[in-house]
């Protein structure tokens, strides 16, 4: 990814589209095709030479521009006639996000792989799932893989639509009217790119779209840092259902020898933060002055390789980390029984439902004796057993077939054959 950035391949993308420019000129009778096969021959450019250039000129592309010049001779004054800077910048930045976009999509593909292998080697492991931060209902490990694999697939879809709303360039000139291009010049320059031509313009593609460019990388990274969080919350002592793998010889704390850190996914938080300021600066780039300002410029020149390796590093660490986390099923059972039977309270509130109690009635019995299992800790099912009003409608034999696991996982293949067996999504 940070080649792509780099000042060479920048340059070599602005030289494309200068040299497509020029041959479709050629093509338009604009510009000698003679002088068309010395452009193409002698083209190049020294970025050192770019660089010394830019310090006395203070413009980059009138920088680069020269120091073309100075490779091409004489036939250079055929270059960029009749083009804006813009022209060159706009379109050659859409390329190198397309670009990005492709590494990034690829990088999502990876991260797909890694949560469908582990959604299935987890599809019946039994833990405690969790609302409000407290124990819910049973769930399986291989459940909430499977529905942060929906959530990615849904990211790449995100990554995708972002890259076919960016992928627009434009050749028009000072204001967008062509009054020195001519429109096929912008066409040609563009099929050749493997881009659009944007359909009306300024001085520069609007910015709405590079906006939802940078909220569909900010929406992943946060996705990304969702899945981190649950991770720390699994891995805190009291709970250590998962841990991030601890390598030999790898050291946690400078103070406690003890410590196993969640430091990958505390580190993928920090950086989603991060990427959320670039969605929130490519946003207030929308409006700009008029036919345009440089207020963005300065922000692109940040954000564009920065925001598209940061989610490249948070894709690679992420997807490493996943590939390696270690899972303690039977600390998973060991928390699930945690409470005593109270997260089976829903299955019996319906068992006396479906016996001919009323609703009202059934959750106030229920309920009461959760509360009594909560305050004096013990256990609930022998507390159901004692109780008058659940004997009258329930045997021992309904209420241990209420407390079973599998009740919960009954759907389990259903929910699978939706996330993995032929959606939309998991096709992508």
């Amino acid at each position: 990814m940070a080649d792509i950035w780099s000042d060479r391949n920048r340059y070599q993308k602005w030289l494309d589209v200068e040299l497509l420019a020029c041959e479709a000129m050629a093509v338009r009778g604009m510009i000698p095709e003679d002088s068309l096969a010395v452009i193409r021959s002698k083209a190049a450019f020294d970025v050192a030479r770019i660089e010394e250039i830019e310090k006395e000129v203070k413009h980059d592309v009138i920088a680069f521009l020269t120091s073309v010049a100075e490779h091409v001779g004489e036939e250079a004054r055929y270059i960029h006639m009749g083009l804006t800077s813009s022209d060159i910048l706009d379109t050659s930045f859409a390329v190198l996000l397309k670009e990005a976009a492709n590494h990034l999509i690829a990088g999502v593909d990876r991260l797909l792989g890694v949560l469908k292998k582990r959604a299935f080697e987890h599809k019946g492991t039994i833990m405690i799932g969790r609302s409000h931060g407290i124990h819910a209902e049973p769930v399986t490990f291989g459940l909430k893989m499977a529905l942060w694999y929906q959530e990615m697939a849904r990211n790449r879809g995100r990554l995708a639509r972002a890259r076919e709303t960016v992928s627009y360039g434009k050749l028009s000139g000072a204001v967008g009217t062509y009054a020195f291009v001519d429109p096929y010049v912008e066409s040609y320059v563009c099929e050749k790119l493997g881009l659009k031509p944007a359909p009306i313009s300024t001085q520069i593609v609007q910015r709405d779209r590079h906006a939802e460019y940078f909220s569909a990388l900010a929406i992943c990274a946060s996705s990304i840092e969702k899945f981190a969080i649950e991770i720390r919350h699994l891995q805190r002592t009291e709970v250590r259902e998962v841990e991030e793998y601890f390598s030999k010889g790898q050291k946690g704390s400078s103070a406690m020898p003890h410590k196993r850190n969640p430091v990958l996914s505390e580190n993928l938080t920090g950086l989603a933060r991060l990427m959320r300021s670039y969605a929130l600066v490519a946003m207030e780039n929308i409006p700009l002055w008029h036919e345009r300002d440089i207020s963005h410029s300065s922000v692109e020149r940040v954000i564009g390789p920065d925001a598209t390796i940061l989610l490249d590093f948070m894709l690679g660490r992420f997807t490493g980390m996943m590939e390696e986390l270690v899972v303690y099923p039977e600390r998973m059972l060991k928390n699930l029984a945690m409470t005593r039977g109270l997260v089976y309270s829903q299955m019996v509130l319906l068992r006396l439902v479906e016996g001919g109690m009323s609703r009202e009635k059934a959750y106030e019995v229920v309920q009461k004796r959760a509360m009594q299992s909560w305050q004096e800790e013990l256990n609930f099912k022998a507390l159901l057993l004692e109780d008058e009003d659940v004997k009258a409608v329930l045997s021992e034999k309904d209420l241990d077939d209420a407390f079973r696991e599998d009740n919960y996982t009954t759907h389990a293949d259903d929910i699978f054959k939706r996330v993995f067996g032929g959606t939309d999504e998991a096709k992508a």
